[in-house]
């Protein structure tokens, strides 16, 4: 590098930056169809223009996508009304083409899978089957291969709805920030299932308490952790709330400690509730509302982790199964899977409230969104 008078203010500027901007400016969009394909799609961070760039995989119905911690690949299930039409797939990421090729496929051992999710350290793929009610994990090699299964988890049992409770439906699969805990939503059984995880064997194990119930009738779908590690956040797709829990990472164990609802409280028609997530900050937590069509916004208590209301938010579309943050805590890109719309919101980092961006774009059946940094 050539030295002159302008090189000590070029760097002064640089440092000046914020960090999310000097580290990236851009980030590669996959979603999901539900139906047939994987999209993808580049993000103008400084925009918020989200430009298609075509079909990055063809695979049928990829409902729900997880990347790997290092960024070079990316895992999707398929989600098939038996065990013989359900699987896991693993792809490598071209970042500069927009584009995945795939490595393999297992079976996923049950039917519907619903849910992946990579460990902490990028050694295993967890997976949820909704329609048998099981869980399932997949170690990886260094190639992103799925391995056989190492290991898999039947629940049993029911609750008070017969409609939708009948039996076990699991949800998701998510490790905690250590990879000591597994926590699994089943719906259909109105529980958190708690197991110990020893990401170098890929194993489940039962925790004691092996389980964590919420409200009869609630239907828990995701789980969501706090940076800090200390809350937890679950939202009940059949109640439209969400509960808090504290969170021991020593032992494993969550504690309730409030619920609230994501709905108007003069809301009067059918709604499910869908995905959770919480700002990169903290500071803030959202819900997806499937009916109101709607994504409600809480603050978080820095000290006590307590959700308080902040608003509602239209998400310009019908039925938003799942929204991302993208990694940078400035957008949420929401998926609408009734109008075949991702649309992209901008986030107040100090208040919480979201701003359409005007910016929409047109996926078939967008059920899942994942972004990518890019430098």
């Amino acid at each position: 590098m050539k030295w002159n008078r302008l090189t000590p203010v070029v760097i002064a500027l640089l440092l000046a930056m914020p960090r999310a901007w000097a580290e990236t400016t851009r980030e590669l969009v996959f979603v999901g169809s539900g139906r047939m394909d994987i999209d993808a799609f580049r993000f103008d961070l400084a925009s918020g223009v989200l430009t298609r760039l075509g079909r990055a995989a063809r695979i049928a119905h990829p409902s729900f996508l997880a990347l790997a911690p290092n960024h070079r690949f990316l895992y999707a299930v398929s989600e098939g009304p038996d065990a013989a039409a359900s699987s896991v797939s693993a792809f490598s990421i071209d970042e500069a083409a927009g584009t995945l090729s795939l490595v393999n496929s297992q079976p996923a051992g049950g039917a519907g899978p619903c849910c992946v999710q990579v460990d902490a350290d990028g050694r295993n793929a967890l997976i949820a089957n909704y329609n048998s009610g099981s869980f399932a994990v997949f170690p990886l090699d260094k190639s992103g291969a799925l391995r056989p299964m190492s290991a898999f988890i039947q629940d049993h049992g029911s609750s008070i709805n017969p409609d939708r409770q009948q039996g076990p439906h699991s949800h998701c699969i998510v490790t905690d920030a250590a990879d000591r805990f597994a926590f699994a939503c089943d719906l259909g059984l109105d529980k958190v299932m708690v197991f110990r995880f020893d990401p170098a064997k890929g194993a489940l194990l039962a925790a004691d308490p092996p389980f964590v119930a919420v409200k009869a009738g609630a239907g828990p779908r995701h789980i969501a952790f706090h940076p800090n590690g200390r809350w937890a956040y679950v939202i009940n797709e059949m109640a439209s709330t969400i509960t808090a829990f504290s969170y021991d990472a020593t032992r494993g164990t969550l504690g309730e400690f409030q619920t609230e609802s994501t709905l108007p409280k003069d809301f009067s028609g059918q709604n499910t509730d869908a995905e959770v997530a919480v700002h990169p900050s903290g500071n803030f937590v959202y819900g997806s509302n499937r009916g109101d069509d709607s994504i409600a916004v809480f603050s978080c208590d820095a000290v006590t982790g307590r959700l308080t209301f902040v608003e509602r938010d239209p998400t310009g579309g019908k039925t938003p199964r799942q929204f991302e943050i993208d990694p940078s805590g400035r957008y949420l890109l929401v998926g609408n899977q009734g109008s075949d719309t991702v649309v992209v919101f901008l986030i107040d980092e100090a208040t919480g409230h979201l701003r359409p961006t005007g910016n929409v774009v047109h996926c078939d059946n967008p059920a899942c969104v994942r972004c990518l940094p890019q430098p």
